[in-house]
């Protein structure tokens, strides 16, 4: 599943081709992806300027002119293609050939640039769904979600508060997108292991007996700033289904630490510790027992 970084990624790679730009024409080419689609799905999309392009934790939000918000979430294996106007589109350095089944381009939107955008996803559990801004706060798929990591209201204060009495372990509190929203398996992993934490440690150590956050969340929040800042940076992380909307994979999979990385030696200077792998929460979390405490 595409994580906080490959989604932005895509965001910035849709930018150009969306905001400012009305969509003239929108079809879907099957009734539905995880879900139906709508019954006005096209009707409240079609003849609409695109305002803005923005994302909150996995999800992407286009802004209409009419006050409507089009939510869309990549699912597993969906992306974006863009085309211009002479129908083509230009590879990137790290560009490697994406899904070439047709079959699977269930959505496209035509600009009024020429641009047409596509969305092809062959194992639909990608979504779409136009929600109106005044209602924006209660949809059910939003409704819940914890502060961005990369936000200012996230900060170490904000994240030992929400952990403090909870009973979980820290990898588990931090997949909890009602603690903070967009974090998924690898990048959790990646940043417990900068913080140098171990992902059985309790969440509660997080915070001091007053409430005030713990040297161990500092270090937590500084972690996932720099490795989202990164992992953004590098394209996000491509180890199945993620491209970006040029076709290029991310390429932040080989300055992975412990993700993956099973049997390999710790990459912590002067630890002599070897990456192992468990599971946790259903989930394989990969962590160095020498460093991570």
């Amino acid at each position: 599943m595409p994580e906080l970084p490959e989604v932005e990624t895509v965001r910035r790679g849709l930018q150009p081709a969306m905001e400012g730009a009305t969509i003239v024409r929108a079809e879907t080419r099957r009734k539905d992806l995880r879900f139906p689609f709508q019954t006005d799905f096209v009707a409240r999309l079609e003849g609409q300027v695109v305002t803005r392009l923005g994302r909150r934790a996995k999800y992407l939000l286009a802004d209409l002119a009419s006050g409507d918000v089009l939510l869309m979430h990549l699912g597993m294996s969906g992306s974006f293609r863009v085309i211009d106007a002479a129908g083509a589109a230009a590879p990137g350095d790290f560009h490697h050939r994406r899904n070439e089944g047709r079959v699977h381009d269930h959505v496209c939107f035509t600009m009024s640039t020429g641009v047409e955008i596509v969305f092809n996803d062959p194992r639909r559990f990608g979504y779409m769904k136009v929600v109106a801004r005044e209602a924006f706060d209660d949809e059910p798929l939003l409704r819940g979600l914890g502060p961005e990591p990369l936000g200012n209201e996230f900060d170490a204060a904000m994240l030992a508060r929400s952990c403090r009495d909870k009973k979980t372990s820290l990898k588990a509190a931090l997949l909890d997108q009602r603690v903070v929203a967009g974090l998924g398996n690898i990048y959790v992993c990646e940043a417990l292991f900068r913080a140098r934490l171990s992902p059985r440690r309790l969440a509660s150590t997080l915070a001091l007996k007053t409430g005030a956050p713990s040297e161990r969340a500092e270090r937590l929040v500084a972690a996932i700033h720099d490795v989202l800042n990164q992992a953004i940076k590098a394209g996000g992380s491509s180890l199945r289904d993620h491209r970006q909307t040029t076709g290029e994979l991310g390429y932040f999979q080989h300055s992975f630490r412990v993700y993956d990385r099973e049997g390999d030696k710790c990459r912590t200077p002067a630890c002599k510790g070897t990456v192992r792998r468990f599971t946790q929460n259903g989930r394989s979390t990969f962590w160095c027992p020498g460093c991570q405490t």
